[in-house]
């Protein structure tokens, strides 16, 4: 296997407050919750909507 096949895929997050896709998504400290970085919102897998 090559390097870039052991490497896992990251999860692709999508913001319903922004209606965008985000990859450089804030994950809090307490509570391991993903958020946009620009309006807060917790983030969705798009995987998991069905969408893109």
């Amino acid at each position: 296997m090559s390097p870039v096949e052991e490497k896992a895929e990251e999860p692709v997050f999508y913001c319903p407050t922004c209606q965008h896709e985000v990859t450089d998504p804030l994950v809090c400290g307490d509570c391991a919750a993903v958020i946009c970085r620009r309006c807060g919102t917790a983030l969705e897998k798009m995987d998991e909507l069905g969408i893109g």
